[in-house]
Parts: structure tokens; sequence; C-alpha cells
């Protein structure tokens, strides 16, 4: 045998796999907007070609089934269609010899459940309920609507504060926001059936550290309107700013001695430096927003009497205090709040953990900064015990390697059990139950106990980082609907029987992420603007940079770097490096311009009112 007949196999293999990868590819750049029954025949087809073939149920019953949703997108179907395809759904999946087939099926099942709506519309009108033209895929997965294309654009040419501008149509934040932003926009990216997604939150982080001080759009015609805003942080600020914008005076009270919110009182100082979140706070001042400290809702104020000194309310108080455990000795000295915890340090009022052992409860982004905090705090060590495995976590990849990089210790699968608590009441440890994963349920696989001996983690320290609640106490009392915690909102964000008052952001919604809070502070703007008697718009005149018809060839995503673990755990310096102005530059140009080039809403415009 010859040495090119023995390679041949080789570069087969290296071939197949490759498609494999195209294929993963694309299937992660699937756009939100496509039509579901379309995606059910698709993947459909996909797995009929996978099977083996050997069994009836596969071989033919995958194949009717995509004959049926055939019909169903070519209008040759009837509802009684859609019983016959659930009942042959139902049989492969109680008959296939293959894992393929049964979720082939299975798929096809869950979606005439889930998006029933959709096949029926299809049959009965003859079209998808979702839209003709699909959205831009970043725009879209912003909750705010940014026009990312525009500002990437933007920053390619070196326009930071044109850049900035832009963003701030839609986001007051931009520099909070290129620092902490989860960035959903870059879940989609078109550009993931290239190489990697854009790396737009760099490129955010990097307009806000070249622009310099940009100052806010001028403000419409004071309208005479006064509207109160109850909590300073990003969905209160964004909702004044907007409303400031709009010609409304816009008065913020903030209970605490600085405005900022978790921004400033939940999010360490390394993650977002307080200098560069007032970057942000100041331009919003600048727009004429009042503010008033230390004046807390029910306490100092009613809401009796901001209905009538002011024309609308807006409550925005976000998700502030914390919730527990439910172990006894909770309320033992040691044991604090992930809340309070970083409350205190966002006040300056440092806890010494010098040589102590810290144990942290929770694995999402909150308890990440805990533990961080803890080390830089001087804390010998510093666990955190999570009931779940890594891959269930909640955190940010990079918050989970940033934390094991300091030297974080993760205790995974163990389930809080009890509290050990000394005669003088301090915590001295916490006993933990070892779980193992389950079944998978609604995507997530499950947890259950191992049946072994619960497991002693000392600790001097136990911060409980395992979500947030609201406070709304004051807001029953003045007859404001609240169910399980969050107040319920018609879905404007207003209350029935109750004209003038609005709410949003997590105290409505639950805890969420700043975008997201910033995203329904515009919207609960333009419904105070229009309750007020008025319809104004918010514009950018920022000119977007032509659509370049250079070549896209792969090339890989700068990605930002970090200080040295070592160097930076001992302090609360930045730990994000900026990219350059020549990296920017690159990352830009990977852009492939969804909003010129015939994809989605923009049609080659753009939507440049709200």
């Amino acid at each position: 045998m010859s040495r090119l007949e023995i390679a041949s196999p080789k570069r087969a293999k290296i071939v197949m796999e490759g498609l494999y990868k195209d294929l993963e590819r694309r299937i992660e750049s699937s756009p939100p907007g496509l039509c579901p029954v379309d995606m059910a025949r698709a993947f459909l087809e996909l797995c009929h070609a996978q099977t083996c073939g050997k069994c009836v149920p596969c071989r033919i019953g995958l194949g009717q089934l995509n004959h049926f949703i055939k019909d169903v997108l070519d209008g040759k179907a009837t509802m009684e269609t859609l019983d016959v395809m659930e009942q042959t759904a139902l049989s492969i999946m109680e008959s296939a010899d293959c894992a393929i087939g049964y979720e082939a099926a299975n798929m096809v099942y869950k979606g005439l459940i889930g998006y029933r709506d959709d096949y029926i519309e299809h049959i009965q009108n003859g079209r998808c309920t979702c839209t003709y033209n699909q959205p831009v895929p970043c725009v879209s997965l912003c909750p705010a609507h940014v026009d990312i294309p525009g500002y990437i654009a933007l920053v390619g040419e070196g326009r930071y504060a044109d850049a900035i501008r832009l963003i701030r149509k839609d986001n007051p934040f931009p520099t909070t926001c290129g620092f902490i932003c989860e960035h959903p926009c870059e879940a989609r990216c078109r550009r993931n059936m290239v190489d990697d997604s854009i790396n737009i939150r760099g490129l955010k982080r990097m307009a806000a550290d070249y622009a310099g001080e940009v100052d806010p759009p001028a403000c419409a015609p004071s309208t005479g309107k006064k509207v109160a805003v109850l909590g300073g942080g990003p969905g209160g600020l964004s909702a004044a700013y907007y409303l400031q914008l709009m010609g409304h005076q816009a008065t913020v009270y903030e209970m605490l001695p600085k405005l900022g919110g978790m921004l400033r009182y939940g999010i360490p100082n390394y993650r977002l430096p307080k200098e560069r979140l007032e970057e942000d706070i100041n331009a919003i001042l600048k727009t004429g927003v009042e503010v008033k400290y230390g004046l807390k809702i029910g306490q100092d104020i009613t809401m009796q009497e901001l209905r009538e000194q002011y024309d609308a309310v807006l409550i925005t108080i976000g998700a502030s205090t914390d919730k527990k455990l439910g172990l006894e000795g909770e309320d033992a000295d040691g044991v604090l709040s992930a809340v309070e915890f970083l409350r205190n340090v966002g006040k300056n009022q440092i806890m010494d953990l010098t040589g102590k052992e810290v144990a942290v409860i929770g694995g999402g982004n909150v308890s990440m900064d805990a533990v961080r905090t803890a080390k830089r705090l001087g804390a010998k060590k510093v666990s955190i015990v999570y009931r779940r495995r890594v891959a269930d976590m909640t955190a940010l990849p990079g918050e989970i390697e940033g934390a094991v990089a300091e030297g974080i210790e993760l205790q995974t699968l163990k389930a809080p059990a009890a509290l050990d608590v000394d005669e003088n009441h301090h915590i001295r440890g916490i006993y933990v139950t070892p779980q193992m994963i389950s079944s998978i349920k609604d995507g997530r696989a499950s947890i259950k106990p191992t049946g072994e001996e619960n497991i002693y983690i000392p600790c001097d320290v136990l911060v409980v980082a395992i979500g947030q609640n609201i406070e709304t106490r004051h807001f029953e009392e003045a007859g404001i609907p609240v169910a399980r915690g969050k107040i319920v909102t018609e879905k404007s964000g207003t209350f029935e029987n109750m004209p003038g008052v609005f709410a949003g952001g997590d105290c409505a919604s639950g805890p969420a992420s700043v975008i997201s809070a910033i995203a329904a502070a515009k919207v609960v703007a333009a419904n105070i603007d229009e309750y007020l008697g008025y319809r104004h718009e918010i514009s950018c005149d920022v000119e977007i940079p032509e659509a370049h018809l250079d070549d896209r060839t792969p090339c890989g995503r700068v990605n930002l770097t970090e200080r040295e673990a070592c160097e930076r755990v001992c302090d609360f310096e930045g730990v994000e490096n900026c990219m350059t102005e020549k990296e920017a530059k690159q990352e830009a140009s990977r852009c492939l311009r969804c909003d010129h080039f015939g994809y989605g809403i923009f049609k080659g415009g753009r939507e440049t009112l709200w």
C-alpha cells in the first residue's frame, strides 16, 4: 500500500471534522427571528440523515414527519395534520431503537406543544408569526437595542466620541457597560460562521477609554412636568436621563450617600472602577436631573406625598436585599449576605479578613464578586460552596476563571445542610451534603444526595450569595400590588386604579442584568412621556460610516488581557486591560456589517429614533 493510500483516510477525517465544525458554527450563529417550524424541518432532516435506517420508526417515521412539516410550510396542511403529527411523534418516541430517532421525534413533539401558534398561523393564514425581515442578531439580542454595528464602525474609524454619542441614544451607561455588561449581543453574532464572535463589549470599553469627556445631547424644551424617580441605580438613572432629554424635570430619590445603586455598592472596584462609573453618572446629571440623597421611601417620605408633589412617580428600587438560607443559626455573628458584604466594601467600611477562612455559598456573578473581594481583604482561604457543577454556575465563565486564577477553591456538588455556631454565637463552620448529578429537567441537570455522610467545611466568615430580594413592605402598604417578592405591574409598567405611578427594572422583573434594567427604563420613560401627554422621540444625528466591500478573511478575536493574578489580588485596581487602537481597528474590521448587507430590518438604513 502506498503512502498516499495510507494518508487519504486521515485527510478525509480532517475534512469531515472541519465540516462538522462549520456546521456547529452555523448552528451557533442561527439568528433570532427564524421561523421555528422551518427550523424544526431543518433539524429533523439533519437527524434523519444521521440515523442508521435499520428500524422503521426512524427510516419511515421521521420521513413522514418531515413530509407533514413541509405540508405546513407549503400551506397544504389542515388542523387534523397537527394531531397526526403529534401521534406520529409520540409513536416514534416510544418505538425508536436509538437516541437519534427518539430525540428527533421529541423535538417535533415539543415544538407542537411549545409553539403551536406558529403551526396554526401557517395553516390558517399561510404565513409565519415571525417577522418577514430577520433582525440584525446583535441589535436584536441587546435588551436596549443599541446600534452595535454603527458604533463598531465608528470605533473602526477612530471616531470614539461619536461612538459614545450613538450608544447613549439607547444606553446612557456606555463606560459602565464597557466594563461589566454580560454582552448577550455576542451570542448569535454571524461572525461565528467565519471564526468567532466580535468582541462587542471590548470595543465599547475601548471607545469609552479613548473618547474623553462627551457631553450629553441638548434637552427638549421644558414641558413643566415633574417626575419622581425612586432609586438611583442603573434603571432609575437611565429613566431620569431620558425623561430629562424629553423636557420633563426628573428628581431621583436615593437612600444611600451616592448614586449608582448596585453598580456602586454591589460591583467591586476591580471589576468597575468607581471613577469610571462617575463618568456616566456625571453625564446623566449634566442634563439637569436633580437628586435627593439619604431619603428612604416609607421612612422619610411616603408614596402619597410623592403622588401629590409630582405629575408621575416611577419606582425603580432594584433588588437590594438578600435571600436567606433557611438554616438554624443564620443570624450568627460572621454570617453575612453578599449584598451586605459588598455594600460595606462599597462604602469603604472594610472588614479585615487577614488570616481568616471564608466560605461563600452560591454560583452566580455576585458570589464571584464576594470571593474575589474576600481574597483582596486578606483572607487566608476562600471557598465557593455550590450545590451543582461548575458547568451549571450562572456566573460568566470569565468570572469563574478569574476567581480560580486568584486562588479561590471551588467546592461543587455540596448542598448546605447545617451551620455550626459556637457558644459565643459565632459561625464556626458549615455542614454540606454531597450531591450527584441526576436527570435533566428543563434543559438543566438536577441533583440528588449521594447518600454519603455530610462534610464539614470550617469557616470564620460565611457569605450567602443565593439571590436578591426587593424591599416591598411600604409599597404594599401604599396599595401597590406585590406578589412573590416582586411589584406586579401592567405590561406598560402602570398599575390599575393608580394613574401616574409606574414601576420598572429589577423590582418588577426580578434580579436581572444591568443592560436589562436600562432597557426597561427606556420603555417606562417612553410610557411616562405618553401618559404626560407627549410623544417625544430620542434621536442621534451621528453619521454612520459606509460599509466597506473588503473581503472578511478568517481572523482571530481580540480578547481583553488581564493584570497578573499574583499582582491584582493585592489591590482593588481594575483587572482588565483595554485594547490598543491597533487591536480595536482590527477587531472592528471583523464586523460583517449585517445592518447594511441585506440582512435585517435596517435594509441599509437604521433606526435613528425610538
